[in-house]
């Protein structure tokens, strides 16, 4: 008899097992299908961001093709222009300009998306290309059959890096979890009780701050857009920034930066803010967070002067919509190229000094002013 019940403890334990193998392989499976999905809808919303994106570029790229054409068709100063809007694009490869009598191409790489058919040209027919319809007609006055027409990249390949590796960290986390199940099965020849008292609950907690370790690593900017805020994310301030001012001295331009800070608001209000500094400055491509209930905005094109004058007058504009308390810790620094070959880490600091300086003074906006002169002579003192 002792036999027999020693005999169904060990059926009754193989069944156990059994079972439990079971559910983690359906665990695992679930795990390995949640990766594969959520991978391929997250890279769709980024393709169909990415067309939302270009189909916006391609319309301010045409707009200006319009303005400039109609003082100037085709010249120096037009395809200057042309070069400047198509290089500051970020999803835009080539630009076709054609009219009755000529055709025009620009492109970011030379040969990468446009060929040459009987000395016309035409997009290149490329898997990473967009398949959207970027074309519109330019009603020039004296330009017959004016157009122009563009191809977008379809992919932002460092975002599809990103979502690719999220995805395989997820399916690593199924391949652990089995790995941990086959060791289980192999250990579980040692009475259950002991298995459990032993380093079956450490390795779990183990596996659970893994886990955790892993999800900090994963948080951070995803999008080109905040979902807080609306507007760009602060990690993105510095290569935007760097790239315009790049883009201004090449071009012998000014840019102003101007720092804003909201301590104390709501998430609502701070959301609102944030919208109408899109709304008064620029696109929503220049305004990023900064800080806890901050934004940052980047004017290409745009002096320090000019710079101070809208500054006050978004200040009015804001200050009318918050409370009275929330206006007296509205504070803003600015700071501009001003001639400077600088990079954005020292405009940044610039900004960012006159904005501490702001809230301690009292007036809420303060500007950092540059000498040229003695800011050429302490780069060459320090280089």
């Amino acid at each position: 008899m002792e036999i027999q019940r020693d005999q169904q403890s060990i059926n009754d334990n193989s069944k156990n097992k059994a079972v439990i193998g079971s559910v983690i392989a359906a665990v695992c499976i679930v795990i390995y299908a949640f990766a594969l999905i959520q991978g391929a809808v997250r890279i769709y919303l980024n393709i169909d961001q990415r067309k939302e994106t270009a189909q916006r570029e391609f319309s301010w790229a045409a707009d200006r093709a319009y303005n400039v054409g109609r003082q100037s068709f085709l010249d120096d100063k037009f395809i200057k222009t042309i070069n400047e809007t198509l290089a500051s694009t970020e999803t835009i490869e080539a630009l076709i300009i054609t009219s009755a009598d000529i055709g025009y191409a620009f492109e970011k790489k030379t040969d990468h998306a446009i060929a040459w058919v009987n000395n016309s040209p035409r997009f290149k027919n490329k898997f990473n290309f967009s398949n959207q319809d970027l074309y519109r007609a330019l009603d020039i006055p004296n330009i017959r059959n004016a157009n122009i027409r563009g191809v977008a990249s379809a992919f932002d390949y460092s975002d599809l890096n990103k979502i690719l590796k999220e995805t395989l960290i997820i399916i690593l986390i199924g391949f652990t979890l089995a790995f941990f199940t086959i060791l289980f099965h192999y250990l579980s020849l040692k009475p259950k009780g002991k298995m459990i008292e032993g380093k079956t609950p450490q390795r779990k907690n183990e596996t659970q701050s893994d886990l955790e370790e892993q999800d900090a690593a994963e948080r951070g900017p995803k999008g080109l857009y905040s979902p807080r805020s609306g507007i760009g994310w602060e990690d993105y301030i510095s290569d935007r920034l760097d790239s315009e001012l790049h883009r201004c001295s090449s071009s012998e331009k000014d840019l102003a930066l101007i720092l804003m800070d909201f301590p104390r608001i709501s998430d609502e209000l701070y959301k609102k803010a944030a919208k109408e500094a899109v709304s008064f400055f620029t696109s929503r491509d220049l305004v990023f967070e900064y800080g806890e209930y901050g934004v940052c905005v980047i004017l290409p094109g745009t002096g320090l002067d000019t710079a101070i004058t809208k500054s006050e007058n978004f200040y009015q504009r804001i200050i009318e919509k918050i409370s009275q308390e929330e206006q007296r810790v509205f504070n803003i620094g600015i700071s501009s190229r001003s001639g400077r070959l600088l990079n954005s880490g020292r405009i940044l600091l610039e900004a960012g000094e006159a904005l501490k300086k702001a809230r301690s003074s009292k007036t809420s906006i303060i500007a950092f002013k540059s000498d040229p002169e003695k800011y050429r002579e302490f780069v060459r003192n320090h280089n």
